[in-house]
């Protein structure tokens, strides 16, 4: 006789394998597909979207997950379960019609932004948003009205689960009172080092430079791949995972850090525990985790002395000899400090301005404290405030350089900062349990921190919340004193 919990499971593999090519079509959407089938991609995918909506609600899982509770179940299947309920939750609150137009809306919305964002078109492009937004706001009052919160609180719970904008009110506030005077410090201390000028560097050069660093950092290319889009990202499915850059030929750091970064995200999908594939339990824990993993490889990692100079010979080999890539300038272009318009360009010192300016923009717009009219004019009053940076009139590099809005997802961007102090103080415990760490990245000997990695928090997938899952790894809650020790000694220290 089978169980509620195998009935359960069959429920969500069928919606895992469902999920997957929803998540190869929306890749395909961004990379591939020609512009004239996004109408009909979209309705397709909207339509997909509808039917795992349908299977998530059925009537008959309610009463599953009753008679699962009184099985008898280990601790991973009673975290499945765990994560089945608060899926499955989820979903019963929003209507199908809800979710149709908002997966219609939303891909309306960004397959326009492609073009409007180079056309530097706000208008064209706020009245797309205007209708995304109405319906994120649907959404969210139906959440918050059924959690007892607010409404951005209700979205950010999707990403981040059980975070509130009271606590990233208290962690953000903390990071601002110390890091523009960190930042200024950083700017007139470098300056008594003068740069060599890069460039330029062949496309074909830079993305054979992206594939050996893929290499070096783990990247199964038996199960993914390395695609160019207009925004980069990580897609796809554990077993595909597709992940994006985007190239400049005047530069190549650019790139081969979203590389990088993308690999961190791809090496966290390809190790999440097979044996639970397929099941809620086997997914990212949460998005803030899925980006220290990202930046871990980027940031911490990436940038770090050590590996710069491990990678500078094949940099060199790939891009011809020039002063600019002597191992001191290298390094020091790598680390700049450059406050400037564009996120995820953004050296570390400067990118949380970033990501607290979008976190206050969009959480007034989800209370609707503000309206899409506004934003503009906040964001340029932001900049200033925090980067001394004028976007009056330039969009394309103001408030349309972002993808994550013209979907809907509001609540994704305080992630970013979460990851990075969550990056940072991984990466000390990294330290703690390999002392020789900085001559094993110099010779390029990486194992041992993918190893620690696996142990620590990509085999776990979502069996643990976050904070227990830090614990376990680290000794500590999040403790966001190690991003600052991170940041004074990489840009402070002699």
């Amino acid at each position: 006789m089978t169980s509620a919990y195998q009935e359960l499971t069959r429920t969500f593999q069928r919606l895992s394998r469902f999920g997957h090519l929803g998540a190869i079509a929306g890749v395909d959407m961004q990379t591939t597909m020609p512009p004239g089938g996004s109408q009909a991609r979209g309705e397709a995918l909207a339509e997909l979207s509808v039917f795992m909506h349908e299977l998530l609600t059925a009537p008959a899982l309610e009463g599953l997950f009753s008679a699962a509770e009184q099985e008898s179940l280990n601790d991973v299947e009673q975290a499945n379960v765990a994560e089945m309920q608060r899926a499955w939750r989820q979903a019963t609150l929003l209507p199908a019609a809800l979710v149709e137009a908002k997966s219609l809306a939303g891909s309306r919305c960004e397959h326009a932004w492609r073009s409007q964002r180079p056309a530097n078109d706000w208008q064209g492009f706020s009245a797309n948003l205007k209708e995304v937004v109405r319906l994120s706001r649907e959404e969210a009052q139906l959440r918050a009205a059924a959690a007892s919160t607010s409404r951005y609180d209700a979205l950010l719970d999707l990403y981040e689960p059980g975070m509130t904008s009271a606590r990233l009110d208290a962690t953000f506030g903390a990071l601002k009172s110390w890091l523009p005077d960190l930042l200024q410090r950083a700017v007139a201390k470098q300056a008594q080092a003068p740069l060599q000028p890069l460039g330029p560097f062949a496309v074909e050069s830079q993305k054979q430079l992206g594939l050996s660093v893929m290499k070096l950092l783990g990247f199964d290319f038996n199960h993914g791949r390395l695609d160019v889009s207009a925004h980069p990202f990580c897609g796809g499915v554990p077993d595909d995972v597709r992940i994006t850059t985007r190239y400049n030929e005047s530069e190549f750091l650019s790139a081969m850090m979203g590389v990088i970064h993308e690999t961190g995200h791809a090496r966290y999908e390809q190790n999440l525990p097979q044996q639970w594939r397929g099941q809620p339990v086997a997914l990212a824990r949460s998005t803030a985790i899925h980006e220290s993993q990202s930046l871990f490889m980027e940031m911490q990692l990436g940038r770090s002395r050590a590996f710069l100079q491990h990678i500078q010979p094949q940099v060199v080999a790939l891009m011809g000899e020039q002063p600019a890539l002597e191992t001191p300038n290298f390094i020091r272009l790598a680390q700049r400090v450059k406050p400037g318009f564009i996120r995820v360009d953004a050296d570390e010192l400067s990118y949380p301005a970033h990501v607290i300016l979008r976190y206050e923009i969009e959480r007034a717009l989800i209370e609707g404290e503000i309206e899409v009219e506004d934003i503009p004019a906040l964001w340029d009053e932001k900049m200033q405030q925090s980067l001394g940076i004028d976007t009056r009139g330039n969009y394309r590099d103001g408030c349309m350089q972002d993808i994550h809005w013209t979907d809907g997802a509001f609540g994704y961007f305080p992630t970013y900062t979460l990851g990075a102090m969550y990056a940072a103080q991984l990466y000390q415990a990294v330290k703690r349990a390999i002392p020789q760490l900085e001559t094993l990245i110099l010779n390029g000997e990486l194992q041992p921190v993918f190893d620690w990695l696996q142990q620590n928090i990509w085999q776990h997938g979502s069996r643990f919340p976050t904070e227990q899952l830090l614990r376990n790894a680290t000794g500590e809650a999040l403790n966001p004193d190690y991003f600052r020790q991170h940041l004074e000694q990489r840009y402070l220290a002699d």
